[in-house]
């Protein structure tokens, strides 16, 4: 097959536009020669091999992507999510999305060598409501049925759920604080969600559930980005928020689970007891009770503000106990990086079982190979 230097010149100018490089980053971020970078992007020379590699590496996608025309990378998705939404994404931001969609290519490889499939059916649901919030609730009904769930079984841990029905999930923190989350189709990963780390622990649960709706409800779109409601970003208007907030508020807390609740007068005390039980914050259980006539709104606006758990009170399922201050730190650092439990028990299985090599894993993992112990001491593991 003839190599399209003009094919690879658009791919890798394009990239480096993407990612807001200049010349001068792009070359201390590869070691190419500013004068070589030029005429690979004019197409006046033929990469080498080393070089498809190193670009490889630095834009964290399959090589193949630059020398031939497979879909392995979600290139025009991210090209068009960070058009759409450039002034909202920082450079950092960027590349936080772009490893969280590494990580995700590198965990459905994971899953294949070790032979490993989604524990639940997939799930279908094909809109059926002209009414964006009722269709929202009743394909989260349909898909605690699809669970097993029963109608007042609240969820322990839905990341661990939602990546057994095989979605990738991943909680990465970006610097936008006003971007709660996004899905992103991947042509080889396939539905890929990503939770900003940056927010408290409940409300990256709802995120998870939201982006979920978004994942089985608008794959047609090969992105979604979301956005905290009140930021500049957010509208009311959204029928496609409005039915994935619908979906979230429904597969957390169901119907019978709420309409069990004593009938009493909600109080600071009580919404933020019960709120706490359920692993929701008190605004997301207010907005229950109001679709259920169980609150009015006057108490809604008179709680809202002062309402609140405490970030302590609030306990992450996936950074566990019996740590030391110092090694918490060090696990809450590869957290905000993406690096759950589950992902970093694959990608020892992975290498205990000899599919990969201790630098395949580092780079899996985003860390030096030299840092591979400390990383599987504090997630419990033994590095032969």
């Amino acid at each position: 097959m003839t190599f399209d230097t003009s094919l690879f010149a658009s791919k890798l100018s394009r990239y480096r536009a993407q990612f807001q490089l200049d010349v001068d980053d792009f070359v201390r971020l590869t070691g190419i020669k500013s004068d070589r970078v030029c005429a690979l992007e004019a197409g006046e020379v033929k990469p080498t091999g080393d070089e498809v590699l190193i670009l490889a590496d630095v834009f964290k996608c399959d090589y193949r992507f630059f020398i031939s025309s497979e879909r392995v990378a979600p290139f025009e998705e991210t090209e068009e999510l960070f058009r759409r939404h450039g002034n909202a994404l920082t450079r950092e931001d960027r590349w936080a999305i772009q490893e969280f969609l590494h990580l995700c290519e590198c965990e459905a490889f994971l899953l294949d060598v070790l032979g490993r499939h989604p524990s639940v059916a997939p799930f279908v649901y094909v809109p059926k409501d002209k009414y964006f919030k009722r269709d929202g609730a009743n394909a989260a009904k349909a898909l605690r049925a699809h669970l097993g769930l029963e109608t007042r079984q609240d969820i322990t841990d839905v990341f661990d759920l939602l990546r057994r029905l095989g979605l990738r999930v991943f909680r990465r923190s970006l610097q936008n604080s006003e971007v709660s989350g996004l899905f992103v189709r991947h042509p080889i990963a396939g539905l890929c969600i990503l939770v900003n780390y940056s927010e408290d622990v409940y409300r990256q649960r709802f995120t998870a559930a939201h982006e979920a709706c978004h994942a089985f409800l608008d794959t047609d779109q090969g992105f979604v980005v979301s956005f905290e409601s009140g930021s500049s970003k957010w509208s009311r208007d959204d029928l496609v928020e409005i039915r994935a907030n619908a979906f979230a508020g429904q597969l957390l807390l169901p119907d019978d689970l709420v309409s069990e609740l004593p009938k009493v007068t909600w109080t600071l005390d009580n919404v933020t007891t019960f709120a706490n039980k359920v692993r929701v914050n008190p605004v997301t259980l207010m907005f229950r009770l109001s679709d259920l006539n169980l609150i009015d709104e006057a108490t809604i606006k008179n709680l809202r503000r002062s309402v609140k758990i405490p970030i302590e009170a609030k306990v992450d399922p996936e950074i566990g106990t019996g740590l030391t201050p110092l090694q918490a730190e060090r696990k809450l650092r590869l957290l905000r990086l993406g690096l759950s439990a589950h992902y970093v028990g694959l990608c020892f299985d992975a290498l205990q079982e000899g599919h990969v090599s201790k630098g395949r894993v580092a780079e899996m993992m985003l860390c030096d190979e030299r840092e591979l112990q400390g990383v599987a001491a504090l997630f419990g593991r033994v590095l032969s």
